[in-house]
């Protein structure tokens, strides 16, 4: 399992993901779910994935040799954000057909963050079939992988006019509840922040295992949340 999040706010967009794969308890890998494309001044473009593991990296192959041999369609040719997501639709869909046949075990399911100059931003969902969803005003976040667990936290912080870094912040302590609550999410954590109208590779951090930052994060969360309790108005019960 896996969770990667994009929150997408008026001053641009914000990818998390977790580095973690499982096939079992006894089968436990660290992959990084999270790569970056792009022309500084032209595009630039963050994808994070969630599901099988040969089909991710069989896309993500096709994606860079397209970029590589200069293909008549890459994410260096798309005209706007819709034609890049339609692009890696493809590109996922012949994937997960490549000497498999396809079938629900070798789907594959990826975030898309993203600007073009002159065409603006945007983040989408790309499913496994090919199709996909943009985030809007009232959906600020799009999530995948092991979503259930971090979603309150953005449910009650994320607007369209949350300043970038405070929806970082939030990204950090929905993958922090998450990985606390589910053992097959785990670190290194990715963050990356694309600024809009910057069109720049965009502000990069990672957290590993022994993170100091990610250590005093999760014990300050915890300590808020029993005081947060203790100014709650107690139940009273009737004699």
């Amino acid at each position: 399992m896996t969770y990667c999040l994009g929150i997408k706010v008026d001053q641009g967009i914000v990818m998390v993901s977790d580095s973690r794969t499982s096939a079992g308890v006894d089968n436990i890998s660290i992959y990084s779910k999270m790569w970056r494309f792009g022309v500084p001044g032209q595009r630039q473009f963050v994808l994070c994935s969630a599901g099988n593991l040969a089909t991710t990296q069989t896309a993500i192959a096709v994606l860079e040799r397209d970029i590589k041999d200069k293909a008549a369609t890459s994410l260096l040719t798309v005209r706007d954000m819709n034609d890049a997501s339609e692009y890696i639709g493809r590109v996922n869909v012949d994937s997960q057909q490549q000497n498999t046949g396809g079938g629900a075990i070798f789907e594959t399911t990826f975030l898309l963050a993203g600007e073009i100059a002159g065409a603006g931003n945007g983040l989408h969902m790309i499913y496994s079939q090919g199709n996909f969803i943009s985030s809007s005003s009232q959906v600020p976040f799009l999530q995948i992988g092991e979503a259930k667990y971090g979603k309150p936290i953005l449910d009650r912080v994320i607007k369209s006019d949350t300043p970038i870094e405070r929806a970082a912040l939030c990204g950090l302590v929905s993958m922090e509840a998450t990985i606390r609550s589910n053992l097959t999410v785990g670190p290194p954590v990715e963050v990356c922040l694309l600024d809009a109208g910057t069109l720049q590779p965009g502000r990069y951090l990672m957290f590993d295992e022994d993170s100091t930052y990610m250590a005093d994060l999760r014990n300050s969360w915890n300590q808020l949340m029993h005081e947060s309790f203790d100014k709650l108005q107690p139940l009273l019960f009737a004699p």
